[in-house]
């Protein structure tokens, strides 16, 4: 059996300060995947780099306070792999692959087009540049399980208020489309879906408001696997008792090893 996690910490520092790394010495796992962690390599001390007998390995941004992605994990990959070959995007530190035996864990922070027409350009560029990487990694033969926040709600399921966000970034026609193509095409799994067909169960609420009062959230956060080892899900959680970023973990048991 394996556990994954993940997790975009919103802030390494932060999310420690509010308490994650007691939280993850419970959980017993195997690799933990974390996303934006706004921080450099300088900034994380060996608390932060080796946690709960698990070693970390990173993919830093350029821009201080931005972006930046890790896999932690319990057994030593063979290889670890930084960026995915884009000179735009691997400035930004959002790809991470660790491999460990036959299965490759990757942490993946999926650009936000929310904040200006200029960010959706660029998400848009993303995900015609990373395609090509999903298809080469389904067809290496490995095992894949790509963890992350994918910035995507797929479905109307997916999120509280569909209908009022059809033209909001992460809700779009097209994101849908790529993502929706991802699974049927390309042949990844949405893990979370194929064992939970529940409606509301979001990863993210927004800061404003009473979103996270009144559940009114997002479900951003996936692990995306090869289908023989998505067929290896047994058991999949969303962690919502404590609240350490305004994204929520997100972990799945898988009889694999």
């Amino acid at each position: 059996m394996i556990r994954i996690v993940t997790l975009n910490l919103n802030g390494i520092r932060s999310a420690t300060r509010k308490g994650w790394l007691e939280w993850l010495a419970a959980q017993q796992a195997d690799v933990v995947c974390v996303q934006e962690l706004k921080a450099q390599d300088a900034d994380l001390d060996e608390s932060l780099r080796c946690i709960d007998g698990m070693q970390g390995y990173f993919h830093f941004a350029e821009k201080k306070g931005y972006s930046g992605v890790g896999v932690y994990t319990r057994q030593q990959p063979q290889s670890v792999v930084t960026g995915f070959g884009n000179a735009e995007f691997d400035a930004e530190g959002r790809y991470v692959q660790a491999d460990i035996g036959d299965l490759s864990v990757i942490s993946l922070y999926l650009p936000s087009g929310s904040s200006s027409e200029e960010r959706q350009a660029a998400k848009f560029r993303f995900l015609d540049a990373f395609l090509p990487q999903l298809q080469a990694l389904k067809a290496s033969g490995r095992e894949i399980v790509l963890c992350g926040d994918l910035n995507i709600a797929h479905k109307e399921i997916d999120l509280k208020n569909w209908r009022s966000n059809q033209k909001n970034s992460g809700f779009l026609p097209e994101e849908r489309a790529w993502l929706t193509r991802v699974l049927d095409e390309v042949g990844y799994v949405d893990v979370f879906r194929g064992l939970d067909a529940r409606p509301e169960q979001y990863t993210w609420w927004s800061n404003r408001g009473q979103a996270w009062a009144k559940n009114v959230g997002w479900r951003l956060d996936y692990q995306l696997a090869s289908p023989a080892m998505a067929a290896l899900a047994r058991q999949v959680r969303i962690y919502k008792e404590q609240r350490f970023s305004d994204h929520a973990p997100v972990t799945v048991d898988y009889d694999w090893g």
